[in-house]
């Protein structure tokens, strides 16, 4: 990050404080140029990384300019470099990156390389929190009992992460039981203004979690990628990244007293939806920012995949300072922050109008016409108002299967099964809530909807309500000082009398790391198959994700998730029919037991404090003794263990040399899956439970494992064979060639229905090369490189689909698997294509950017799709058959 010779804005460098020359920073007022002040403030961070890293070769003096001139050239598809000041990972995506870092060591050590060469450049904090599942509830014990079992049947995982620390320079591990990634950036590793080589500069990160964005809350600038494009930038490499348009989001009004983060953020995202900001930055501006704490701005940010934007921006401000100093940031650390913010005009009045820069559009929201919400069956953007709760789920059950139907038989919506649990009869029937989780990264940072459900429960308790003991309740706060302060405010003891006990620390319902439900609630649901419920205050709702048993889902508010567990059902109206009766036989209403903002904002002025955040951070790093005395290897290079079925070699890098050769055309391919639109990474990428009858739990079985030790997908994400065959193997997924919900397809040539990984194989033997067929929004949701790397290995050489999102994209990209895009106007159905063809796709001898290609069928039939490959790096990688082969290979020239 030091500034070099060539560098030719050496001019702009002076010390910030006089009487520290040592401490640099580039001043970017010194340009003298007008645009700069016209700039969002998002794209000043982009310019501030270009000015500092421009070396003439990875970042060059046009590119700066570029940059500048962003109103003019935004709109042109203009390509930019971008040096994040540092990466951060999760465990899920953070164990097969370090797989493919040891993996390249070995590559380089083959070509003749140095393989140390192989080392994270920028700094890298793993944050390891998603790897615990609620196992146990209810209980005192349960965070205790879920963490052990979390070390057992991760162990092998936990030493590969420990090796990782050692062997790679720069790379921070935060072990299990810390809290959730994205909480733990936001209360601990963010530095909002980075302090390195003699040099002041703004943070900015890359992050291999979509949510990542939640940073952008705090006002530093990070977005999530894929797993592969993460590597790269450790590697030191730029983001080669098309200058992003930015919508301005313009906030006034108050909100109405009712009114929590959630049901602003839900909002928020619906409707910037239906603005359509996908690969945009969205950046927030008006008065109503001011109002927002930094946790209900960081609500609203993490969110922004949700939204399909790449990052949702909220400049710093005096607010933020004010967060930094209550979660413990040092005070000489605030003053340079503040000081060198305002050198480079990056800090922000929300007042003041003549600091509103320039955007692409503008969209505005009155904070005041917002309405209690939630967000379902099965879509985070389906925002439906409290009020209109019951009367939606009712019309999905008898709507047509889709992201708002279940298409259940009107005589059956009043259906109703009995089951004994622990000695009472209950029922069950459509819409009954068996999980009801306060989790995720979502919520769980912000005290304001932590609080207000521990003072909703504590009314709850005193009004004599209760929940049903059958309702899978928990509580999994984003990190230490959530418990801390629930515990002094007195209202942690009403939640565990309601079930919510504290059950880990860690991403678990909203991840898919459930648990188990009851087997009586289990053969009650199955016997009537009903459309069971789950709400959670998370992110994410996708069909099969929360868990199998649960097909509607909701995202709603942490108090919201306590009243629907109390009413046991999602198909009640709050607002006419009491959420229970106490035991006296009195009619207790939601607005009885709802605190006011005045009573949440006094308790969290008096608990939330700056001693909280320093005594439980300080120790963040050796708080945990088992990973403390977990003995791993120390050598530079890993010795894989053959019978491992969690950590494995991957085969990315098998028969790699140095020369590069041509891009083949593909010939003759057929169509894997024929999908339709939304199709999300939960579909593609192995994620949740390993089910018994699937090829990865064969694959199991036949290396001495027993279903109880199967453990997640996301824990054997260090397994390639684990993975391929989890690839597709969601149960909700939807393949027009069997018109039906299965992780199943047809193997053409002889019409049977099989798993997608035995049909793969099949065409493997055969020598086809494969495609996927599918329509709009194709890898939506978390960025998970899984779901590049599975169809990589089951023999997918490209995806044609209507559109792609971004990261998603960048993935396949990475892969060396092809992006085919139908042009305007064309789609599968259009064009009259089955997905039962065969097809070529011709590659002209020199590609372009963007470029059309033919596509040639076995019936005669030709057409043309875009390639998307959308810069000149992009097919970089793409000839030497991916980003991690492109890095080897220049690593072993050196």
């Amino acid at each position: 990050m030091a500034a070099t010779s060539n560098n030719p804005f050496l001019h702009l460098v002076e010390p910030l404080d006089s009487s520290r020359p040592e401490q640099q920073f580039y001043n970017l007022s010194k340009l003298g140029d007008p645009r700069y002040d016209r700039l969002p403030f998002s794209i000043r961070v982009l310019l501030e990384s270009a000015v500092r890293n421009c070396d003439g070769f990875l970042v060059k003096r046009s590119d700066v300019e570029n940059i500048l001139d962003w109103k003019q050239t935004q709109t042109h598809s203009v390509e930019v470099p971008f040096r994040p000041a540092r990466v951060i990972l999760q465990d899920f995506t953070g164990v097969p990156a370090v797989v493919d870092f040891a993996a390249m060591r070995d590559a380089v050590t083959k070509l003749g390389g140095d393989p140390e060469k192989i080392n994270p450049v920028c700094p890298v904090d793993l944050v390891i929190d998603h790897s615990i599942q609620v196992d146990f509830n209810r209980k005192s014990d349960s965070v205790q009992k879920n963490q052990d079992l979390e070390f057992d049947r991760n162990k092998e995982r936990f030493q590969f992460l420990k090796w990782g620390s050692r062997a790679f320079r720069n790379m921070r591990i935060i072990p299990p039981g810390s809290g959730i990634v994205h909480q733990v950036n936001l209360e601990y590793l963010a530095r909002v203004v980075f302090s390195r080589d003699g040099f002041f500069y703004p943070d900015s990160l890359v992050g291999t979690d979509s949510h990542t964005t939640m940073i952008d809350g705090l006002g530093v600038l990070g977005w999530g990628v894929g797993g592969i494009e993460a590597e790269a930038v450790m590697l030191g490499q730029p983001i080669s990244m098309v200058l992003p348009e930015v919508v301005g989001y313009r906030l006034h009004g108050s909100p109405d007293a009712l009114i929590t983060s959630t049901d602003i953020v839900l909002t928020v995202t619906k409707h910037l939806r239906q603005v359509g900001v996908v690969g945009k930055f969205v950046e927030f501006f008006g008065p109503g920012v001011a109002q927002l704490s930094i946790a209900d701005r960081a609500t609203i940010a993490n969110m922004c995949p949700e939204y399909g934007a790449t990052a949702a921006f909220f400049p710093v401000d005096a607010v933020s300072v004010q967060y930094l100093a209550q979660t413990g940031r040092e005070p000489e650390t605030l003053s340079s922050i503040t000081k060198y913010l305002k050198a480079v005009s990056m800090f922000r009045d929300y007042t003041d109008q003549t600091q509103d820069p320039d955007f692409t559009q503008v969209v505005d929201l009155d904070l005041g016409s917002v309405v209690p919400c939630c967000s379902g069956p099965k879509r985070p953007q389906d925002r439906i108002p409290v009020s209109d709760m019951k009367t939606d789920f009712e019309t999905c059950l008898g709507a047509k299967q889709g992201f708002k139907g279940f298409q259940v038989d009107p005589e059956r919506h009043a259906a109703s099964v009995p089951f004994q649990f622990g000695g009472s009869e209950y029922r069950l029937s459509h819409g009954s809530v068996v999980i009801a989780a306060i989790t995720s990264c979502t919520n769980t940072s912000n005290p304001s909807v932590m609080l207000g459900a521990g003072l909703l429960a504590k009314k709850a308790v005193e009004c004599g309500l209760s929940v049903k003991p059958y309702i899978k309740t928990s509580l999994s706060p984003g990190s230490g000082v959530v418990t801390y302060y629930l515990k002094e405010s007195g209202v942690m003891d009403y939640l565990s009398q309601l079930g919510f006990e504290v059950v880990g620390y860690g991403c678990m319902t909203c991840i898919g790391n459930s648990g188990p439900l009851p087997e009586p609630v289990v053969e009650a649901i199955t016997q009537g198959d009903l459309v069971a419920a789950g709400v959670l205050s998370g992110n994410r709702n996708f069909e099969g994700r929360v868990h199998p048993n649960t097909r509607a889902n909701y995202l709603a508010s942490p108090p919201l998730v306590i009243a629907y567990a109390i009413a046991g059902t999602v198909r009640i109206d709050f607002q006419q029919e009491p959420i229970g009766v106490n035991s006296e036989g009195r009619e207790v209403f939601l607005r009885d037991i709802w605190p006011s903002r005045e009573e949440v904002q006094a308790v969290e002025r008096a608990f939330v404090i700056p001693s909280m955040f320093k005594e439980v951070y300080q120790k963040i790093e050796s708080v945990n003794e088992r990973w403390n005395s977990l003995v791993a290897p120390s050598d530079k290079l890993y010795t894989w263990d053959p019978q491992s079925t969690y950590i494995k070699s991957p085969p990315f890098f098998d028969g790699l040399t140095m020369e590069l050769q041509p891009p083949r055309s593909i010939s003759g391919a057929a169509v894997l899956l024929n999908l339709g639109d939304s199709v999300t990474t939960d579909h593609i990428s192995p994620a949740g439970n390993i089910a018994r009858n699937s090829p990865a739990a064969r694959y199991l079985t036949g290396r001495g494992l027993s279903p109880r030790d199967f453990n997640s997908y996301g824990s054997r994400r260090g397994n390639d064979a684990v993975m391929a065959r989890g690839t597709f193997a969601n149960i909700r997924l939807l393949n027009k060639f069997l018109n039906k919900q299965a992780p199943q397809t047809v193997y053409l040539p002889t019409g049977e229905t099989m798993d997608v990984f035995d049909a793969a194989e099949r065409y493997r033997e055969s020598g086809v090369p494969l495609i996927v067929l599918t329509g709009r929004e194709y890898g939506s949701g978390s960025s998970r490189d899984w779901a590049a790397k599975g169809p990589f290995l089951l023999g997918v050489r490209a995806v044609l689909a209507q559109s792609y999102e971004r990261i998603h994209r960048s993935n396949l990209v990475g892969m060396g698997v092809v992006p085919l895009e139908f042009l305007p106007g064309d789609s599968a159905d259009s064009l009259g294509l089955t997905g039962r063809e065969r097809y070529s796709v011709l590659f002209p001898e020199k590609l372009t950017p963007r470029m059309n290609v033919t596509v040639q069928l076995d019936t005669g039939k030709t057409f043309e799709v875009r390639m998307r490959f959308d810069t000149d790096v992009e097919l970089a990688y793409f000839h030497h058959g991916g980003i991690l082969n492109y890095m080897i290979r220049k690593m072993s020239q050196n």
